[in-house]
């Protein structure tokens, strides 16, 4: 696009194919720009929305893949061809760089055309069939054929940190619809604009693919009662959400307690452990420092996989590291946070860890308003393993070194953490032996184990777990990035001696 104007959004809730308003709205906060006003749903609105897509899901759970990988690329190009002015409400709203927002969008896209190609493979069905052994003794086996089958409309929760790529059209979405499910998406209230012009591009890519108009509705809100009345609706079969894990806790809790319970796919967080092993930490310690700054300080360490937490043998190579560690860090700027709330629960967070017993400051900075400057603590293990309160998840760039006494109590260390989304092994040759004695215990920790890196970018690919162990999941066996997300919301359906007439199309001839 070569128009320089500001999308200016108008505010309405996306149900069945058109733009509703509602009598309360709430505004948005940009960083820059004009306030712009929102409608905030109500219960009926979301039965509303409920009732489009079960009223969809008749139809699009039947379309052929060819069909749905032609709308999931057709959002593709409707989002790409409203870019720029994605990346212009973007940035306004939650003061994110253009290249950030840039790059969302192509995740996102991408994503979606990843998708498109891997249903279009089929493999993802599962399919498998017993032929009939009608002379088998004792007893004949009937033929059985086996397929996933869509569960039925999804809501999902748009994420606060990510406005695009795990928002309105994001990984659940892109998911869900894969799948053959309909959505309806409680937007977030911290970028209500770039949500709306991202569902105005669904809502194009509908329109040009002939589908059913319920398959996708946008409710936007500043409420948790109109999120609470999504995940109850009766009509809702799954729930996909990314956020803090109080919100998510309570939202899992409301699903459970439902007449019929449905699946919860929260992805609520973690400390994101980094352990440095003896002969990486003397070998490149400094270049580990600059490289964990670099990680914790990215998008004002606002990702699900900021690495806040390093494990490291006190003695000099753990004193350089540390040293190193605050000067990197001391010379990154403030930033702006998405919202005035996050950075002020990132103060009192900080405040909260370093005030506990046996926790120093190694650099301590404060920022006021939306901004946020990194702060660095240090403990040791016994601390650690003393107060459970340590391993909470601070949003933002807040890093602590856990100073252990040796290798046993570094794996004391790791068995003691809960559920992460990721762990990383600092490693060289010569740590070969103890990495070995480490990996089983953070396997059975984190959905994702890294060497030598740094869990800020979670790859979109086949092989990505983006999920983990209570409480960075709710749902160990699932993930919310890479294509076996599309699993979540599918359900397997055994088809016993049915007639060819009937079978879908998808198991004919397997």
């Amino acid at each position: 696009m070569t128009d320089t104007v500001l999308f200016q959004p108008h505010g309405g809730l996306l149900i069945d194919g058109k733009w509703l308003s509602a009598d309360t709205r709430f505004e948005n906060a940009p960083v820059s720009g004009p306030v712009a006003a929102f409608s905030n749903a109500t219960e009926t609105h979301v039965a509303a929305a409920c009732e489009a897509a079960e009223r969809a899901f008749w139809s699009y759970s039947k379309t052929t893949r060819i069909e749905r990988a032609d709308f999931l690329n057709a959002i593709a190009d409707e989002i790409d061809a409203r870019g720029e002015q994605i990346t212009k409400i973007g940035t306004a709203e939650t003061g994110l760089p253009e290249g950030r927002l840039q790059g969302e969008r192509g995740r996102t896209t991408g994503q979606l055309r990843l998708f498109a190609q891997h249903i279009l493979a089929g493999n993802y069905l599962d399919r498998r069939h017993d032929s009939a052994l009608p002379d088998r003794v004792p007893a004949p086996r009937p033929d059985l054929r086996m397929i996933q089958e869509p569960l039925g409309p999804v809501a999902v929760f748009g994420a606060s940190n990510f406005p695009v790529a795990f928002s309105t059209a994001g990984g659940d979405t892109a998911a869900a619809l894969a799948a053959g499910c309909p959505v309806v998406v409680k937007g977030h209230p911290a970028h209500p604009g770039t949500g709306e012009i991202i569902a105005e591009a669904i809502l194009a890519a509908i329109r040009k693919c002939g589908l059913d108009t319920g398959v996708f509705g946008l409710l936007q809100t500043n409420r948790n009662e109109t999120g609470a009345a999504l995940v109850q609706h009766p009509l809702i079969t799954a729930v996909g959400f990314t956020g803090s894990l109080s919100g998510g806790r309570a939202l899992f809790d409301l699903c459970a307690q439902r007449p019929v319970p449905i699946p919860f796919f929260g992805e609520l967080g973690s400390v994101n452990p980094m352990f440095l092993l003896p002969a990486a930490l003397s070998a490149r310690g400094a270049a580990i420092a600059a490289g964990w700054a670099g990680s914790l300080t990215m998008g004002a360490g606002q990702f699900c996989t900021n690495p806040g937490l390093a494990i490291v043998i006190d003695g000099p190579d753990g004193d350089a590291f540390a040293a190193a560690t605050a000067a990197a860090l001391s010379e990154a700027g403030a930033q702006i946070m998405l919202t005035t709330g996050m950075a002020n629960a990132y103060r009192a967070g900080t405040a909260g860890i370093s005030s506990a017993t046996g926790v120093h400051g190694l650099l301590e900075t404060t920022c006021e308003g939306r901004k946020a400057t990194p702060n660095l603590l240090v403990t040791t293990g016994v601390e650690w393993l003393a107060n459970e309160a340590l391993g909470e998840e601070v949003f933002g760039p807040l890093g602590m070194i856990v100073k252990v006494r040796d290798l046993d109590e570094m794996r004391e260390v790791a068995l003691s953490l809960r559920g992460q989304l990721t762990c990383t092994l600092h490693m060289d040759d010569g740590d070969t032996e103890t990495a070995q004695t480490l990996l089983p215990v953070l396997t059975r920790k984190a959905g994702r184990v890294l060497a030598n890196g740094f869990p800020t970018g979670v790859e979109v690919s086949d092989a990505m777990v983006h999920g983990g162990p209570y409480p960075a999941s709710t749902n160990f066996g699932a993930t919310s990035v890479g294509t076996m997300a599309i699993r979540r919301f599918l359900r397997p359906v055994c088809y016993q001696n049915m007639p060819e007439a009937l079978l879908p199309a998808d198991l004919i001839q397997i």
